[in-house]
């Protein structure tokens, strides 16, 4: 029957059929697994991948490394496991706590009478840490959390804007909270040693279950514990941090990524050893603020929670008050 055909129909024909003897083989369908992702599975499993590149930098011929797939696993879940339950468990017992127990008021009310707690220079150091970890920690959590909590909300467009600056600002105060943390260990490392007395405070949970307050000097053992955490955490936090800020300076691959595992763990941490200082500075505590705020602060609040530390600056005022003729005498 072909050679009844006209030649331009029979051309046609033969051209169809080649076509159609050279179509590719369909892609196996959804589910399926092809030889050759079985043979890239086998090789994922020996560990890394690397091929060949011709530019000065070798680290750009590994395609895949274990460390990768581990630190994508931390970034992913681990990270966010340990960050979540830190930061949810510890709201969820602040605000227990303040159900339970209310806000903590002044013993006996407010004396009416002042004294002063921190100078203006360490009130102004304390406020920029603050600031800058509160903008670090917020930026932070974005990049963990903010593809499931903020996307879904802004859309990607104001998604994208607000992460783009949010990286911005988390490179550059950096810098900042770091010399504020520097600042802060040279201002007030002396007051915040342990000593034995701290024990006490602890045992009796601070005050905060019971009576009455433990006996304390300018800071107490709450106090220290929040200083050490914001001094070695923050120092830990900003080291690691830097790492990655300058990749590749200090150390490979592998560092870059021990240090992303140290920065996140450590940050989620201290967030939510934070929220506990900020709740009791605030809310958690009446006249508590005030040392913060003004720098003054109520003589009954002072008395109550740091008796100690007031019995040494009224020792001092009455020192630098009396002349040198009646201090000789009450020696005396």
């Amino acid at each position: 029957m072909i050679r009844h055909l006209p030649a331009a129909l029979l051309a046609l024909t033969l051209s169809a059929g080649a076509v159609q003897a050279q179509a590719p083989t369909p892609s196996p369908g959804r589910g399926t697994v092809s030889a050759e992702e079985m043979e890239m599975q086998r090789m994922l499993q020996g560990g890394r991948i690397e091929g060949r590149v011709s530019i000065p930098d070798a680290r750009a011929a590994s395609l895949i490394q274990p460390q990768g797939r581990e630190w994508r696993e931390f970034h992913n879940r681990t990270l966010a496991w340990v960050g979540g339950v830190a930061v949810l468990g510890i709201l969820g017992l602040l605000l227990a706590f303040f159900g339970v127990k209310g806000r903590i008021p002044i013993p006996g009310g407010a004396s009416g009478r002042t004294m002063t707690r921190f100078s203006l220079l360490e009130r102004a150091n304390h406020w920029m840490v603050a600031t800058c970890f509160i903008i670090l920690g917020l930026t932070g959590l974005n990049l963990t959390f903010g593809r499931h909590l903020l996307l879904p909300l802004l859309g990607p467009e104001a998604f994208t804007a607000a992460s783009l600056w949010g990286k911005v600002a988390h490179n550059y105060l950096a810098f900042p909270f770091t010399l504020g943390i520097t600042v802060m260990l040279l201002l007030w490392a002396k007051d915040n040693l342990p000593e034995r007395r701290d024990i006490d405070w602890l045992k009796l949970g601070g005050g905060f279950f019971g009576k009455g307050h433990p006996v304390a000097g300018r800071f107490n053992a709450g106090q220290k514990m929040v200083f050490w955490i914001t001094v070695l955490g923050g120092g830990l936090v900003a080291a690691s941090g830097y790492v990655l800020i300058f990749p590749f300076t200090v150390t490979d691959i592998a560092g870059m990524q021990l240090a992303h595992m140290v920065h996140g763990i450590i940050a989620v941490l201290m967030i939510a050893a934070m929220l506990a200082h900020i709740y009791i500075g605030s809310v958690g505590m009446e006249g508590a603020f005030d040392a913060m705020g003004s720098g003054q602060v109520d003589y009954n609040w002072a008395k109550e929670h740091h008796g100690l530390w007031v019995e040494e600056e009224v020792e001092k005022a009455r020192q630098t008050v009396l002349p040198p003729g009646a201090r000789a005498a009450g020696g005396d």
